[in-house]
């Protein structure tokens, strides 16, 4: 096997820069990633391939099938590069009109072209529409721009040259003495220092180490680590490798849910093209060093998140928490020292070896270093991967690059954290993106998932949900986790089904302080975040659940009867259009009725209709 030297990691780097700015051709970048296949890019990308050749375009177009280009909720999306156009929502029946319009007669298409959720006027470039203009693209940097099957692309964007510098120049303390000059912290959930957790494995003697990356995303509403391992997958391997580097360790594990296929079709893909250039196994890069990676796909269950669960996962076992102190630093997979980081974190320690620790700490907080991806939403415009500066509020999170809420409802809070965080209410929007100063109101930054709620959300359902789902995936090791979330669950159900009792506040306040304090893993220690958070800053919510019976946001079905408002009805009929049991009585021209004996309280009504007529 011939070893990639520097020089030619330089010279592939050029001839990729070369290829993207030939005179007369162009790019066509269409994303590639899950949620861009389930609406039928592929389909797309095969018809523009047949469209391109049948006008004799294929010396002067280009398809690339990019990973996750960010924009989630408008796929399938194309960049038309060096056009700098962007089309969302294609189909097969508009590649024709894309072709000949757009490539042949330089004509763009405005119909498929965004539209601002609060001008409405069309945006033709990319670089203008405020989703991606107002973000900083770090970790995501060659999202939408490369294609990640190709190690050569990747190379082309400075790819694997942080790598060569750290086993030609650098010293394994080096290494680590920029991890910690960069300031970066775990961006799994838990926020401990990265360059702290790697100094303690170093120091650590043993004749095997272990390098882990956890890509367990189970979080509802996240996508983060799903997306970048689908477009950047050399980012993590480059990232594992200086990791290994540093701590001397010989193996690594990717530890990815099997629900990700074709993340793990395209992090297999890369392995074997890394290995192939000798940038993985043995002797990289010709230095005498060696490393090795594989992927263990786990069966997607939660808690197998939580690093000691992870770790008994991959060594055949159920997979559990086991106490801590001995840490993992010291005793991990296998009982030998490992380290484990995150997706996101492992993504960006190339660029931090090649442009150093001063460059990244200079972005972020005091405490809080460089940026943060995260998945954005639930109700708001724009849904989809979002990577901010630490330090950026999470107003402008949802209002400048998420468009705001639709429909010209209100913003009623944003649960932060997936269901270990916590919700922030609308009041509370211009925290910023900080691991202390989110804490302070009652939530945390966790993996980055990122939910938005409008005002016709019911914050005791919903911290039913989040509770439904901790208590689901519990893995019953500990009493306190195992009972605990299941006595709050049928308590928060009573209340939702309208049989909430006075003493039911005090319950859940005293249960979650029992859970918290003894709980054996982060899981469970964490499980009553979303409720503690709903009590704090929604709490005449849960008043009214149990004294009135009633639900403010109408969502508990128990606790709803429905009727119109006269004066507001517009006698458009939308309510009856929907009704599945036919309870709205409604005639042309004539306000609407509710008969409360055939309602069956579905809510489909009260969801449809467009001007709050019906409360």
């Amino acid at each position: 096997m011939t070893h990639i030297t520097p020089t030619k990691l330089e010279a592939m780097r050029k001839e990729y820069a070369a290829r993207l700015t030939q005179p007369h051709i162009r790019h066509l970048f269409i994303c590639g990633g899950t949620g861009c296949h389930a609406t039928g890019s592929l389909k797309v990308k095969d018809a523009l391939h047949e469209e391109i050749a049948k006008h004799g375009l294929e010396e002067k177009v280009r398809v690339v099938e990019t990973g996750c280009n960010g924009f989630c909720a408008l796929g399938p999306l194309m960049v038309v590069h060096p056009d700098n156009v962007f089309y969302q929502k294609m189909t097969v029946d508009d590649v024709a009109e894309i072709v000949s319009e757009h490539l042949v007669h330089e004509k763009p298409v405005e119909r498929l072209m965004y539209k601002d959720p609060q001008s409405k006027k069309r945006v033709p470039l990319f670089s203008d529409i405020p989703f991606f203009a107002l973000q900083k693209p770090w970790t995501l940097r060659n999202k939408g721009i490369i294609n990640p099957e190709s190690i050569e692309d990747y190379i082309g964007r400075e790819g694997y040259m942080g790598l060569s510098k750290v086993l030609l120049e650098m010293e394994p303390s080096q290494i680590i003495d920029e991890m910690k000059a960069s300031g970066i912290r775990g961006r799994g959930g838990a926020g401990f220092p990265t360059g702290m957790k790697w100094s303690f494995a170093a120091q650590n003697d043993s004749d095997i180490k272990y390098v882990l990356c956890n890509a367990d995303e189970g979080d509802p509403g996240a996508f983060m680590d799903r997306s970048i391992l689908e477009a950047d997958p050399h980012a993590v391997l480059e990232g594992m490798t200086i990791a290994a580097r540093a701590i001397n360790a010989t193996e690594g594990y990717i530890y990815c849910r099997s629900e990700y296929p074709l993340a793990i079709k395209r992090v297999q893909i890369a392995i074997d093209q890394a290995r192939s250039l000798g940038l993985l196994g043995e002797n990289i890069m010709g230095t005498g060093f060696s490393f090795d990676i594989s992927i263990y796909q786990g069966a997607g269950a939660f808690v197998c998140g939580e690093e000691t669960a992870l770790m008994r996962s991959i060594e055949g076992k159920r997979g559990m928490p086991i106490p801590r102190p001995p840490f993992p630093a010291a005793q991990g997979l296998w009982k030998k020292p490992t380290i484990l980081n995150n997706v996101e974190t492992l993504a960006n320690v190339g660029q931090i070896m090649l442009n150093g620790g001063k460059w990244y700490s200079s972005v972020g907080t005091e405490n809080s270093k460089g940026t943060k991806v995260f998945a954005l939403s639930g109700d708001v415009n724009n849904i989809g991967l979002v990577e901010v500066p630490m330090g950026t509020s999470l107003r402008s999170i949802v209002y400048d690059i998420g468009g705001g809420i639709p429909k010209k409802r209100k913003l009623k809070a944003v649960q932060l954290g997936g269901p270990s965080g916590g919700c922030i209410p609308e009041d509370h929007m211009d925290v910023v993106v900080d691991y202390e100063e989110i804490a302070k109101v009652g939530a945390i930054m966790g993996s980055g998932g990122v939910i938005v709620m409008d005002d016709k959300t019911c914050m005791v359902d919903m911290a039913r949900f989040f509770l439904e789902f901790i208590q689901e995936e519990s893995c019953g090791k500990c009493t306190p986790c195992r009972e605990g979330t299941r006595r709050q669950l049928e308590i928060l159900e009573r209340i939702c089904e309208g049989h909430g009792k006075p003493e039911d506040i005090t319950l859940i306040e005293e249960l979650s302080e029992m859970i918290t304090a003894s709980a054996l893993c982060g899981l469970g220690q964490t499980a009553s975040n979303p409720v503690l958070s709903v009590l704090r800053h929604f709490r005449n919510e849960f008043e009214a659940h149990i004294f009135d019976k009633k639900c403010p946001a109408k969502r508990c079905p128990a606790l709803v009867e429905f009727k119109v408002i006269d004066e507001r009805c517009k006698k458009c009929g939308k309510c009856a259009a929907v009704c599945p049991v036919g309870a709205v009585e409604w005639q042309k021209k004539e306000v609407a009725k509710i008969n409360t004996e055939a309602c069956v309280q579905c809510m489909s009504c009260y969801s449809a209709c467009p001007f709050d007529a019906i409360d």
